[in-house]
């Protein structure tokens, strides 16, 4: 399978044929390129890279990889060691660094890796930086250091630092979280979430029953945060009594939750009920991506603030939080931002805002989850069509959906407002696959709409 690059970093599978997975070779040549690159965007002789990872199987191997390349391109490096994405973002800000890569593929399965490239806000390389970078890639001529002027070495755990930030948000109420003496179970993957969710827990005055919280890097599960992979945490919530269930991505930049009679809450809902609370405190806009539940703009309507989108992406949704300066934002997969803390998804701040928020309203998970407008959305996939095969089969599916609105900005959005449905089709940032979401107030409206795309001969021949 080829390498996948995008503002999302540079992924692919472990093991394999050059060309056809992430290898040594590969990791070497990206990450001479990055070095090469902060150089001259920061103008700067002496740079220094904080490095982290998730726990996955490759994970040290990379680390050994990476960091090695850095210093003998004469980058100082920080090592963070086994460090969550948002952890390593803030650490970026914190040590004044140049630069940050992450060695995490986020959701996806164990066999896959990759480099998630932050610059020195600690936020995600936009579209022009990602090209110029893999620019200097393909050339593959690098500068590489003398003996003397090698870089150093060091290393630093950020997690205190990251978790005592998130209590210190003038947001988060760590006396009402104590006051209600929370009881909640973690499934944290078997990844770096099994460190810092329950010690962020434990800051809260908040007992925690954990799942899979060992940092092996052994999946026990499909690490997406779906409702179809939390069948084993939902079962403990309702063993144990738990006030709810919290479950993490391997890199802890997705959060969902599941109620306390084990029903899921929703990842679409994660945002919904951080923006319900944090907009019922501070008047301002919210932002979220083009494939974000309709409840986001009901919440932000009934609060009295405006709503906006942008395309999918961390990187996307954070230069529209700054253009609209908005207070919150996010995307639909569980992602929080909250951008007076740092501008990248954090579950760690999600957790502590959304457990602040069912303090406060002395309720329970799922009666929380009852005051939200509901929507159903589905969320398929259509393997073996790449991105500019896709571009082709636009103007077939406008015709498709004539006479609903359309959007453009990141593959094809069909809206139709009145009736408060929608479909998207979009190529993934992060698998070789063609996703479609679509959702609607009934459940079967938004499964026709997945139904006429996929039955369209355009997409079956």
């Amino acid at each position: 399978m080829p390498l996948i690059t995008s503002i999302s970093g540079i992924r692919g599978t472990v093991g394999g044929v050059t060309g056809s997975a992430l290898t040594p070779l590969d990791l070497l040549r990206f990450t001479a390129a990055y070095a090469q690159w902060i150089k001259q965007a920061t103008e700067k002789p002496r740079c220094t890279v904080v490095v982290g990872r998730d726990a996955r199987l490759s994970g040290d191997m990379f680390n050994r990889l990476v960091c090695g390349t850095l210093l003998s391109c004469g980058i100082d490096v920080t090592d963070a060691g086994l460090a969550a994405t948002p952890t390593v973002e803030m650490a970026v800000v914190w040590e004044e660094a140049e630069g940050g890569i992450v060695l995490t593929a986020s959701h996806n399965p164990r066999e896959w890796n990759a480099l998630k490239l932050l610059n020195h806000r600690g936020e995600f390389l936009n579209a022009p930086e990602t090209a110029a970078l893999l620019a200097m890639a393909k050339k593959g001529i690098f500068d590489f250091a003398p003996v003397d002027a090698l870089g150093k070495y060091r290393q630093k755990d950020f997690s205190q630092q990251h978790i005592d930030a998130v209590i210190g948000h003038s947001l988060v109420n760590v006396s009402a979280i104590y006051r209600r003496g929370f009881k909640v179970a973690v499934d944290a993957v078997n990844s770096v979430g099994g460190i810092i969710v329950p010690k962020l827990l434990e800051n809260l005055g908040v007992t925690c029953v954990p799942l899979h919280c060992n940092p092996t890097g052994d999946f026990a599960h499909n690490p997406e945060p779906l409702p179809e992979n939390l069948s084993e945490l939902s079962r403990l919530v309702v063993s144990e009594g738990a006030d709810l269930g919290i479950a993490v991505d391997p890199d802890v930049d997705r959060l969902a939750f599941v109620c306390e009679e084990g029903t899921p809450f929703g990842e679409e809902y994660t945002l919904v009920a951080v923006a319900d609370y944090v907009l019922g405190v501070r008047q301002g806009a919210i932002v979220s991506n083009l494939s974000s539940t309709g409840a986001l703009t009901d919440v932000a309507e009934r609060h009295g603030c405006a709503s906006y989108t942008s395309a999918v992406g961390e990187v996307n949704v954070v230069a529209t939080i700054k253009q609209r300066e908005a207070v919150v934002g996010g995307e639909g997969n569980g992602g929080v931002i909250m951008p007076d803390l740092h501008y990248g998804r954090d579950a760690l701040i999600g957790i502590a805002l959304f457990l602040t928020h069912l303090a406060k309203s002395n309720s329970t998970c799922s009666a929380l989850k009852a005051q939200y407008p509901t929507y159903y959305m589905v969320k398929d996939r259509i393997e073996g069509i790449t991105p500019s095969a896709f571009k082709s089969l636009v103007p077939s599916i406008k015709r498709l959906f004539a006479g609903a609105e359309v959007d453009e900005r990141d593959g094809i959005k069909i809206a139709f407002k009145e009736e408060k449905k929608w479909l998207i089709v979009r190529p993934s940032n992060t698998e070789p696959i063609l996703r479609l979401y679509a959702e609607a107030e009934k459940l079967a409206d938004a499964q026709e709409l997945i139904r006429m795309l996929k039955n369209h001969h355009i997409l079956s021949s």
